[in-house]
């Protein structure tokens, strides 16, 4: 697979391009925003969203879905939320068996969908595969060494995804657990707003270690509960990306909750942040599929509280430390 189509020209967008083509593939980029789309094409830059990041001239950008039709596969790299509304808009032009690779970090809100089974309505004629893993935009973009996950239920199709797109500093470890891939890329996001609360509050490395530690305790129990393998949990698109997220500001979620920890309101940190928290909107989703499969998340359970404003962040912290002593097994 040789031609690589990229369906969101954000800050993730762009930078699996410029992975893709330092890989060696011809790309092209979707985008809504035209301004953004001319811009691309005019300067090779993203001054929008990774504005020091020269692209490479072969990048093409377009605003017109059909343009993407003849590629060989398809990063799917816009919000969680936006992934059914956008995929309808290709399902017309997408060539049948196309692979589509969901690069989106969430569960829907109402149906509580991972992403794949979204795609998969949206997009009956794809072949679905999962990337996710520890990875900021930029670092991938300017080609520092990144490691991610790329899970795909057939084997060979996976492996062809990974050979097109990876190479010395961006490689892709396939599995077929696309299950545990995307319940640890949903439910880090959520934890990283906890954490970023911890540190916003100022409560200390040792606080931040106990909640990074105890979050992976909630997603481990929720994604075994679903079938995934604990090795995936543990590993790049679990734990890996839990750590990232939880312990970098350059995290967009961890971001918002800082904003949080330190007196903003939900409504001044949604203002003042440059781009989509995806745990904002997956926090209640997760909250409710934890519920359906009887799995406690207390953790997570406190940032939907305090996002939807049925608690204070002082209330809830008060609440998750007066919790009764527990084994850590449990």
């Amino acid at each position: 697979m040789n031609s690589v189509g990229v369906i969101g020209a954000g800050a993730w967008g762009t930078a699996l391009a410029v992975a893709a083509r330092r890989a060696g593939a011809r790309v092209r980029i979707w985008g809504r925003d035209r301004d953004v789309v001319a811009s691309i094409n005019r300067t090779h830059r993203n001054a929008a969203r990774l504005p020091a990041i020269a692209l490479h001239p072969d990048i093409v950008a377009s605003a017109e879905p059909a343009d993407l039709a003849a590629c060989d596969m398809v990063l799917l790299a816009v919000p969680a939320q936006q992934v059914r509304s956008v995929c309808a808009i290709f399902a017309p032009v997408l060539a049948a068996d196309i692979a589509v690779v969901i690069c989106a970090k969430g569960i829907e809100r109402g149906s509580r969908m991972a992403m794949s089974a979204v795609v998969g309505e949206a997009l009956q004629q794809a072949r679905i595969a999962v990337l996710s893993g520890p990875s900021f935009a930029v670092d991938v973009a300017r080609g520092l060494p990144t490691a991610v996950t790329l899970a795909c239920s057939d084997g060979d199709l996976g492996r062809s995804i990974a050979e097109t797109i990876g190479s010395m500093t961006f490689r892709p470890y396939y599995t077929d657990d696309v299950t545990g891939t995307e319940i640890g890329g949903a439910a880090k996001n959520v934890l990283a707003i906890a954490a970023g609360i911890v540190a916003g509050k100022g409560l200390g490395a040792s606080a931040s270690a106990a909640l990074t530690t105890r979050g992976f305790a909630e997603l481990a129990r929720l994604g075994l509960a679903m079938g995934a393998r604990a090795e995936t949990l543990s590993g790049l698109s679990g734990l890996g990306d839990l750590i990232l997220t939880c312990g970098s500001l350059q995290s967009r979620n961890m971001a918002f909750g800082h904003a949080l920890g330190t007196g903003k309101s939900v409504e001044q940190a949604m203002a003042a942040a440059t781009a989509v928290s995806e745990g904002v909107w997956t926090a209640s989703a997760l909250v409710e599929l934890a519920g359906e499969k009887g799995i406690e998340m207390p953790i997570s359970q406190a940032v939907d509280d305090v996002i939807g404003g049925r608690s204070t962040i002082d209330d809830a912290i008060r609440n998750l430390l007066a919790r009764p002593f527990r084994a850590e097994s449990g």
